[in-house]
């Protein structure tokens, strides 16, 4: 079968990962698999070696005249390679594609639809209008489907839960590699980890704010996914960029942290699943969904509840080994690869003719 991914930005992010995995297995499970995306970005680096990589020189995330030159670039990519399914990921994306491909052939992924629902409201009629230009429209989360029919948006809904590979089982990396073994070797603290996008919905203001008031603690914040430099961050706080195996150094942390103001279903805390990591998180999305006995929600407007969970999972060895045990069940039984893959699959095949 061939199959063609398309998603809006080549960035690392939670959409990226799901076709950077998605796509291996596809081509480990024999098919071919073409990606398209933006000119640049990190997800090409690491797409499995035998994805076939288009690249969109005029496709750009803020909406413009040149969506046109998109339009007649995606038409040529489909007249050219004749894909069997056209996988679509991310909300512009998911607009361009549905208005140029065959409706019979298209899965649209919404990757946590409270951007559209909640942040850019103004585009929720077009999602409406082009709800029947596909073949399936799917949620991530059972929190996002619930919310797509609440919005009238009813016509072949379908969940699949993000899964990845078990990336625990095969990281080999030596001790000495991971710049967070060297800092609890060093220093004897616990390193609290939250791998995120610098952007404003991932709340870095309120992840320092947290950090400030474990300045005379053994707690060591550390944050994945800056492409730039903050200058003033509390003392406690490390900042180690943009990482393209951003996950492996979950090995080493104590504890997940995701402190955001919406989320579809975040890829980075099914990756601390996957090292049987405790989590803390914001009670946004999909993200209960991830949690049974396993961390706490919390509500970004109660810094002291924050806090609080903090203390009582690390402070506390009997809850902390339960939690990390659940931790790994919950990945082990709900967001592996093979679970995401055999879903999708269901729906590649189903009424493609």
């Amino acid at each position: 079968m061939k199959i063609l991914h398309v998603i809006t930005l080549a960035e690392l992010g939670g959409a990226q990962s799901v076709v950077i995995n998605l796509a291996e297995k596809l081509v480990e499970q024999g098919h071919q698999v073409f990606v398209a995306s933006s000119l640049h970005g990190e997800m090409w680096n690491v797409l499995h070696k035998d994805v076939v990589q288009i690249k969109l020189k005029n496709l750009h995330h803020a909406i413009g005249l040149k969506d046109i030159l998109v339009l007649n670039e995606l038409r040529n990519i489909y007249c050219r390679i004749k894909p069997d399914i056209i996988h679509l990921h991310s909300s512009k994306i998911g607009i361009l594609g549905r208005l140029c491909f065959p409706k019979s052939k298209i899965v649209y992924t919404v990757h946590g639809f409270d951007s559209i629902r909640l942040r850019y409201r103004k585009f929720l009629p077009i999602e409406r209008a082009l709800k029947k230009r596909c073949k399936a429209i799917v949620g991530v989360s059972q929190y996002d489907t619930s919310n797509l029919l609440k919005e009238n948006i009813k016509d072949n809904v379908y969940l699949v839960r993000n899964g990845i590979k078990d990336f625990a089982l095969y990281n080999n990396e030596a001790k000495s590699e991971n710049i967070l073994y060297r800092i609890k070797q060093q220093s004897g603290k616990k390193i609290i980890l939250s791998i995120s996008r610098l952007a404003p919905p991932k709340r870095f203001d309120l992840f320092c704010k947290l950090a400030e008031a474990f300045l005379d603690s053994s707690y060591q914040f550390v944050w994945i996914g800056n492409k730039e430099d903050v200058i003033e961050i509390p003392e406690n706080v490390i900042m180690l960029g943009e990482r393209e195996d951003a996950h492996k150094y979950y090995k080493y942390a104590d504890l997940a942290l995701l402190l955001s103001d919406y989320e579809g279903l975040p890829i980075s805390l099914i990756e601390a699943l996957c090292y049987s990591k405790p989590i803390i998180a914001s009670d946004v999305g999909g993200i209960s969904e991830l949690l049974d006995e396993n961390g706490i929600l919390v509500s970004n407007e109660n810094l002291s509840e924050i806090i609080n969970s903090i203390t009582f999972i690390l402070a506390n060895q009997n809850i902390y080994e339960k939690f990390a045990k659940n931790s790994r069940q919950i990945f082990e039984s709900k967001f592996t690869i093979e679970k995401m893959y055999s879903k999708y699959m269901d729906l590649y095949t189903y009424n493609t003719k």
